[in-house]
């Protein structure tokens, strides 16, 4: 058996999802597939896929080797394009995640610009308002915004971004701003399931302290949210950058800044820091000056 190339078969299921859709990409059959990842799994004496009908899933053994093979891979690509001269122009595909506003405002734009500069380069991008797991969902960095509890990875801080909330002009006329964070319970609250539904956290006295909120509309996308705070439906609670571009335009404004907890780090991260692809540092070396600057200049 070809290790590596078995190697490069496995990863490829993992990250397509299915067989069917890995012997596409592989060029191949898909009873050769098959065959290819049953003898990887007897060669290692591990199962690396639970495999039903409709999905498969990563084990323990399969997790831990899909992380180490990417990184092979990746470092066996390197060494080929410095072989061949190719390594000032990255080739390949690059799957990048990120928050979906964030990503809409900030990460598009400049992977656009990123690929004009290295059409060799093909880049997925995976936005969803929920932490994904990088590995399992094949990806190869992402822009994280918050504290990261998750040490296999690498963190390149690119800014901060703070947690504010705010309502509209017409809604504080009617209602009055909130004077400490105990006001919200008793008002109606925009609930957006991203930042947090039932308790909203702040910090008075250098205390922190959560309020419980209710309000006319709980939702999981953050445009929803905060097309309803605009409309005066209630108070909102979301990230600075979120609501940036409403506030300056005079549709929202903020409420209890003094009582806002502490600002959130921005953070691209990507897996394990050796070994890294060409085109992966190539993107890194980029994106993150660019990244800390359309962070930086946006006064939340």
């Amino acid at each position: 058996m070809d290790k590596l190339r078995a190697m490069a078969a496995f990863v490829q299921i993992v990250e397509k999802g299915s067989l069917t859709a890995a012997a596409e990409a592989l060029d191949t059959s898909l009873p050769s597939t098959v065959r290819t990842l049953a003898a990887l799994e007897r060669s290692l004496g591990a199962r690396l896929l639970n495999r039903t009908t409709r999905r498969i899933a990563l084990t323990d053994e399969g997790r831990a080797y899909y992380d180490r093979a990417r990184r092979i891979l990746g470092d066996v690509a390197d060494v080929e394009a410095a072989v061949s001269q190719k390594q000032g122009a990255p080739r390949g595909r690059l799957a990048i995640g990120s928050s979906v506003l964030f990503g809409r405002l900030h990460l598009a734009p400049l992977v656009s610009e990123f690929l004009a500069r290295h059409p060799g380069v093909k880049i997925e991008l995976l936005m969803l308002d929920r932490v994904v797991n990088l590995v399992e969902e094949g990806l190869d960095a992402s822009v994280r915004i918050g504290t990261l509890a998750d040490s296999s990875l690498v963190a390149i801080e690119v800014g901060h971004t703070r947690r504010v909330v705010c309502a509209s002009p017409a809604f504080l006329k009617r209602h009055g701003a909130p004077r400490v964070p105990a006001d919200l319970s008793r008002q109606p609250c925009i609930r957006f399931t991203g930042t947090g539904s039932g308790d909203w956290e702040f910090k008075v006295g250098g205390k922190p302290v959560r309020t419980r909120v209710e309000g006319p509309i709980t939702t999981n996308q953050v445009d929803a949210a905060i097309d309803a705070c605009v409309q005066g439906l209630g108070y909102g609670k979301f990230l600075g950058y979120q609501v940036g571009a409403h506030v300056r335009a005079g549709r929202l404004r903020y409420v209890l800044e003094t009582c806002e907890p502490e600002p959130m780090p921005v953070s691209l991260v990507y897996p394990q820091a050796r070994l890294v692809s060409a085109r992966l540092r190539a993107f890194i070396d980029w994106i993150v000056p660019r990244l800390r600057e359309r962070v930086g200049a946006v006064k939340q």
